[in-house]
């Protein structure tokens, strides 16, 4: 039953942050005017009216949208995750590659400035955006190309870098992150955000796509350096780098440019959201709840071992469950599979190590991503419970050696607990839920 309560629960903080929940909240349509965040604008002044939507979330968020807006949109583009799409009738969708941008991310990237331009001053633009984006829509710095790109990302991602550093290098390779989309329109920019960020900084969602961006050269080329990258990332990257850094390239627009007087940007569901709506689920099925916080970073294996010290010391006379969101890393030195949700499972199985204590007390430990995809795999994360240690026994499997060679997934695919949903066409980070009966 535990199990069964932990996924009901993880079921639960994701349907809270979908689309159809949020978007008819922050847009409507009344009578005279259309009302945005806390925009109001009368019909007659809104011009053309242009919808574009990038990220995981992006065809939902753009579906709500139309059932809004229907046919006074004049043109609408999508940019998602394969296998994300969904049947809209006047958003043109391009599907591409996340984690690592692929050609059609570089197609994205064109559409997305092509619609900027072409909307006049007159003319309004909702930007509807999510996590995912950064690698979705992405451009290439000139004397560079797209395996450059692809290259520094993966290098990026194997090394255990968080968001906001992977993020503010990704600003500097480009001209339309860290604010710099806003340089290529002149309309009303309504920009909606889904955060999938820890603290939910507007300017790290998406890469900042509309947001003045307080980072610097310098501070990409620390991201670098810091995990000793310098040697390893392709030699135009780093001349592009160490050239913003000299004053060569201008550095992405900062806090009161004018490029973004015409643009206002609202933050519309968090992590937070998704934590609260499961806290009631669970404490609706009985277990006496606490949310520990939304800002849940660094290393995975370390939170794991937090996450199980922090169970293991709680008391109380009534089933308890623990909830912790956010996004953690992995450093990649294996040859295996997973994601960071089944790696910080694997790892919480390991720290365990002890079976009776897991058995005696009822333990179960679900990690989850709420888009419903861990890393490059299909599962949104996985389970642990007494049954998974039995299944490992069974099947002679050690975890350990699973754990280092970040092999998360076959370990999980084999003792049935990895934890599929598909794509939930939300993004919010990460759910973690520990129940104790």
């Amino acid at each position: 039953m535990l199990r069964q309560d932990a996924i009901a629960i993880f079921l639960a903080g994701v349907e809270a942050v979908k689309p159809g929940h949020f978007i008819p909240h922050h847009i409507q349509f009344e009578e005279n005017r259309i009302r945005v965040g806390d925009q109001h604008i009368p019909v007659k002044e809104t011009g053309g009216l242009y919808i574009a939507a990038v990220g995981k979330a992006a065809s939902a968020m753009a579906l709500e949208t139309e059932k809004i807006f229907n046919n006074h949109i004049t043109e609408g583009l999508v940019i998602t995750k394969y296998d994300h799409a969904l049947s809209l009738t006047h958003c043109h969708t391009i599907e591409a590659g996340h984690p690592v941008p692929d050609n059609n991310s570089l197609l994205g990237g064109e559409a997305l400035i092509r619609l900027f331009k072409k909307a006049k001053p007159t003319d309004t633009i909702i930007l509807l955006i999510s996590g995912g984006a950064s690698a979705l829509i992405t451009d290439v710095p000139r004397g560079c190309n797209l395996p450059d790109i692809q290259q520094t990302v993966q290098l990026l991602l194997s090394c255990g870098a968080s968001i906001d550093e992977m993020n503010t290098v990704r600003k500097h390779l480009s001209d339309i992150k860290g604010g710099q989309l806003m340089q290529y329109t002149r309309a009303r920019v309504i920009a909606l955000l889904l955060s999938d960020v820890p603290g939910d900084d507007l300017s790290v969602i998406a890469s900042g796509l509309t947001v003045p961006d307080e980072t610097t050269f310098g501070d990409a080329w620390h991201v670098i350096e810091k995990y000793a990258l310098a040697d390893s990332i392709p030699a135009c990257i780093k001349n592009r780098l160490l050239n913003g850094m000299r004053g060569s390239i201008p550095e992405t627009p900062k806090p009161g440019d004018p490029a973004f007087l015409n643009v206002c940007n609202f933050l519309v569901a968090s992590n937070q959201n998704a934590l609260d709506a499961a806290a009631q689920k669970a404490q609706a099925l009985g277990y006496a709840t606490t949310i520990l916080s939304p800002m849940l970073t660094g290393d995975a294996e370390i939170q794991a071992a937090t996450f199980i010290s922090r169970l293991k010391n709680e008391k109380g006379d009534s089933p308890l469950c623990l909830l912790w969101g956010g996004e953690t890393t992995v450093t990649v030195k294996g040859t295996g599979k997973g994601g960071r949700n089944q790696h910080l499972a694997l790892a919480a199985l390991c720290e365990i190590r002890d079976r009776m204590w897991l058995q005696n007390h009822r333990v179960t430990i679900l990690s989850g991503g709420t888009d419903g995809t861990d890393g490059p795999t299909t599962a949104a994360g996985a389970v642990i419970d007494a049954d998974i240690f039995n299944q490992a026994d069974k099947l002679s499997l050690n975890p350990r050696v699973y754990l280092h060679n970040n092999d998360a997934y076959h370990f999980f695919e084999k003792t049935g607990g990895l934890i599929i949903t598909g794509p939930t066409q939300t993004n919010v980070m990460d759910i973690i839920i520990g129940l104790s009966d």
